[in-house]
């Protein structure tokens, strides 16, 4: 299936779960996800649970000591539309309390009682942890990890999302033949599924040589395969630039608009966030900011300041 023709089919309010008033993705006359404008700043914008992952028991770090209530990804979809007017998200493959049949339909319910969906779900499981998850050399190991990411692709089509985040594991730059294998596969079964597969710079993939990720992308040629390009994961402004210009023509769908640390002012400090933003503008990037708060303070505070950030930005 084209792009043109997958766009076409998910703005559909159905196939995405959305509610008869919830903010509706188009396609251009490229075939380009875009949004209205009558949609406003807002609709550009996702939040990822991530953002809040020391408030889910998976994933709370040892010494966290902020106050407030723990959480619930069944919580998160009215939680998020409540307190940011927010109506897009991320929730991690480690915030859902079970793949049953009956929790994701809870889930689903949740979803559209908010006026919501699924942007992306960031597949971060086990089978991608182990030794070289889609890139290892052992065609066991890889087919293990290929039929994990399946079932999320399942999980994502269920539950509406546009897209599953499976990253690919310890990559050899030398030899992308067995992580290119491993793409193909699960691009075909995304576009059978109606499911992007997209990968992320982080975790020593793309984030130093981004160059890298540009030629897995190339080398699949696939419209369901594709970035999520980061803001914040490069180690220096220069390779950051370099990264995202790099990354962005291969965004369909979302990137993470990340914040760390902010001034007085409510700006970002450890990086600059005006230039990523003119750098997807460039690009001519029509997907979703989805936020990720990673800092030191509370992150309910945080992730408004990310969302301010965005709103004088986009």
């Amino acid at each position: 299936m084209k792009r043109r023709d997958f766009l076409a089919r998910v703005t559909g309010g159905a196939a995405l779960g959305m509610a008869a008033n919830a903010p509706r993705l188009r396609a251009d006359g490229q075939g380009h996800a875009t949004w209205s404008e009558a949609d406003g700043k807002l609709h550009r914008m996702a939040i990822s649970t991530w953002s809040f992952h020391n408030y889910f028991q998976s994933t709370r770090e040892q010494h966290f000591n902020l106050p407030g209530n723990m959480l619930e990804a069944l919580d998160f979809p009215e939680m998020i539309a409540d307190r940011y007017k927010i109506h897009h998200m991320e929730v991690c493959a480690p915030h859902f309390a079970s793949t049953e049949s009956s929790y994701l339909q809870d889930l689903k319910a949740r979803l559209q009682k908010a006026h919501s969906h699924l942007v992306n779900m960031p597949v971060d499981i086990p089978e991608l942890r182990t030794e070289g998850g889609l890139s290892d050399p052992n065609p066991k190991v890889r087919e293990n990890a290929i039929a994990a990411c399946k079932r999320w692709i399942d999980l994502g089509h269920d539950l509406g999302s546009r897209s599953v985040r499976c990253d690919p594991g310890k990559m050899n730059p030398q030899n992308l033949e067995p992580t290119v294998s491993s793409y193909k596969e699960l691009a075909a079964y995304g576009n059978s599924r109606g499911v992007y597969v997209i990968v992320e710079n982080h975790g020593g993939v793309g984030s130093e040589h981004p160059e890298e990720l540009a030629k897995l992308f190339q080398d699949v040629d696939n419209d369901f395969f594709g970035a999520l390009p980061d803001f914040a994961n490069f180690p220096d402004e220069a390779t950051r630039e370099r990264g995202l210009a790099l990354l962005f023509p291969y965004a369909n769908v979302v990137c993470h608009a990340k914040g760390l640390e902010f001034d007085s002012h409510g700006a970002e400090t450890k990086y600059d966030f005006p230039r990523c933003v003119a750098i997807s503008k460039k690009a001519d990037f029509k997907g979703v900011y989805s936020v990720e708060y990673e800092g030191p303070a509370d992150p309910y505070v945080g992730v408004q300041k990310v969302l301010d950030e965005l709103v004088k930005y986009l």
